[in-house]
Order: C-alpha cells, then structure tokens, then sequence
C-alpha cells in the first residue's frame, strides 16, 4: 500500500507543450487570403448548355482558388427565370414520349422506378408521379401549413422535427418533378450558394442593378478579387474602375474577343470552368499578381512633404556657412582649400600630421 502511495505522489507530470509546436499554431497571425466575389448577369450569361446547380459549383469552385469566396450574387429579370433552354426542352419531349410508350406496355424499362422517400418501387414512370404527387406532396404540403401556423418556440421545434423529411422530400421532387416556371434556375443557385435577386423587366435594369451592387461593394472594401460572368461589353467601364483601385478582375464569357476580356486582368469561357482547365491555370495567375504586387512596393514614388524634410540638397547632411546676401551683391567668399594629404589609412608621422603636397580651389572669388 504503501508503494503504490508513493508512486501516486511521485507520477512524472506531462510535459507542456508550446503553441508553435502544435500543428495549427505555427503562425499565430497568418496572411489573409485575398476575398472574392462573383456577380453574374444572368440575363446575358443564363447557365443554358450546363445544368444550373453544376454550372455554380463549378463556377465557385474556380473562383475559390483566386481566394476565399466572400459573395455570391446573381441578377436577372422575370423572363430568364421562366425561359428554358432547347436542350432542356429536348429532354422532356423524349421523357414524355417514352412515358406513353412504358404506359402502353410498348417499352419496358431496364430496371424499375424507385420513390426517392418512401422506396417504393414501379415499373412506369406514370405511376411513380402520380404515386408521388398523391401521396408525399400532400404530405408536405401538411407540414409547410403546419410550420407557417405556428410562432415561437413552437415553429422552432417543428422546423427540427421536419427538416430532415422536408430536405428528404426536395431531393426526390428536384429529380422527378417538373417546374412549374422555367427548369428551376433560381432554385437550383440558391441551392448552390447564390444569392439571387429578381429585378423588374425594363431594358437593361438587371445591368444597372449589378453595376450598382459591384460599386458598392468596391466602396467598401468587401472583396480584393472581382469576377464578373457576363459579355455584356457595358461592365467594361466597371472593370476599369476596379483595376484603378487595385482590384483583381476575372472575365468568364464565350466571346473570344470581347470588349471586357481585353479589360479583365484574365477572361476564361463556360468551357474552361466546366472542365476544370480555368482551376489549372489559377497558379500561373497568381503568381504573376504577386510580381506585380511586389513591383509597385518598389516603385519610387514623390512625395513633396517628405523631399522637404530632407532638404533641396538632397543627400548632404550640412550646410555651408556663407551668406547669400553677400553673393547677390557680388562679395567676396573665402575659399575653402582641401590639400591631399595621401590615404587616410595610413600611420601619419610622429609629429601626429602629413604635409600636404597639392592644393586645390573649389570656390573662388
């Protein structure tokens, strides 16, 4: 027992380790990473030959290695959020056929339907919608009533209670039902990130409303990093505007040879971001933004107020001791003699002086 005592009193303590040794807190102020923003014109740039939720991940994704993805925002009138693009159009005329043709007993599919929330499975696709539309839409219709009837801590209790159901019962909807409005454009950024701003339909308010919101964020110094997705050559001026204060400007359009990637510091296609090629190339970007930064801190600038303290001489430390009355009216200055007295890193005589050999004048009378 009383060994054991002893070897209790006596454990050797842990050793306390410092912050710098702990992976984390090498750098206790580390560099900020430089902010981003990305503002799209969907009125000119709508996401037509990409999905739309693919085409804003992929879009954020490239942004992100310019810096940290601070904002998100997206402009657009009525008419893009209702429009739906031929592709899209294709596919629900070829879905719609081969529902008739399943309905008839003509085709049969490879493998059956299964219901995204209660995992039932059919044969048709006809039964699979109607199956869902009965029964789990009403349902969450229930719920949404339910939620928005209640206040307080009671619509936060069934807000938790239902959200995994809710979130559960979007997913199935996103793949098998059709929206009501266009092929769910807003719906599909929002999901992404986005913030999405419906604006009113008069010629060219979703450019203004953008315009605005990129000065405003300019004014207060919310982002370094600008990305504009647009080819609408009217940002142009926009993009000048930043580059005058310093900002860094990203152009993704289609037009090769339009009037804003001539402006942007780097202008990338719907292509380059899709495939990843525009994230490849960010590396060679930045790095030469880095020069350039490094460039303008060497860059000699005038500065009146300093160039005073200094004095109009420039480098020399001292004044000479004459009066500029004197040289006005033509008087006589004494001059100054320097004699060359050999090196000055040599032992002088024992007298403690060298005599000097040569004399020279440099003011005169």
């Amino acid at each position: 027992m009383i060994s054991r005592f002893v070897q209790r009193i006596w454990k050797p303590k842990t050793q306390i380790t410092s912050l710098s040794s702990i992976k984390g807190f090498c750098s206790l102020n580390p560099k900020p990473k430089i902010r981003v923003g990305i503002f799209w014109d969907l009125d000119n740039k709508p996401p037509a030959s990409f999905p739309p939720y693919d085409a804003a991940v992929k879009l954020r994704a490239a942004a992100s290695s310019f810096g940290f993805v601070k904002l998100m925002v997206a402009y657009a009138n009525r008419h893009a959020f209702s429009y739906v693009p031929l592709e899209v159009r294709e596919q629900r005329k070829d879905r719609k056929l081969l529902n008739q043709l399943e309905t008839k007993g003509l085709v049969k599919p490879p493998e059956p339907y299964f219901c995204g929330v209660c995992d039932r499975r059919f044969y048709t696709n006809e039964k699979l919608i109607n199956h869902f539309r009965q029964i789990h839409e009403t349902e969450n219709l229930k719920r949404m009533r339910q939620i928005e009837s209640s206040k307080g801590h009671q619509r936060v209790r069934l807000v938790a209670k239902y959200s995994m159901k809710i979130e559960k019962y979007k997913r199935a909807a996103r793949k098998l039902l059709t929206p009501k409005e266009g092929y769910g454009l807003a719906d599909e950024l929002k999901r992404a990130g986005f913030w999405v701003k419906m604006v009113s339909d008069k010629p060219e308010a979703a450019d203004i409303a953008l315009k605005e919101r990129m000065v405003e964020v300019m004014d207060k110094r919310e982002v370094e990093c600008v990305v504009l997705v647009s080819d609408d050559s009217d940002f142009a001026e926009v993009l000048r505007e930043a580059k005058e204060r310093c900002l860094r400007t990203v152009v993704i359009g289609d037009l090769n040879e339009g009037a804003l990637k001539r402006v942007a510091d780097v202008a990338y296609s719907w292509k380059e971001v899709v495939m990843g090629k525009a994230k490849k190339e960010v590396e060679k970007v930045v790095g030469k933004w880095k020069d350039r930064d490094v460039l303008k801190t060497l860059e000699w600038t005038y500065d009146p107020a300093l160039e005073k303290e200094k004095g109009s001489c420039g480098v020399w430390d001292y004044e000479f001791d004459y009066n500029d009355d004197e040289i006005e009216n033509g008087g006589d200055v004494e001059s100054v003699e320097i004699g060359d007295c050999g090196e000055w890193w040599k032992i002088d005589d024992e007298d403690g002086a060298r005599p000097c050999q040569e004399h020279q004048t440099i003011v005169g009378s």
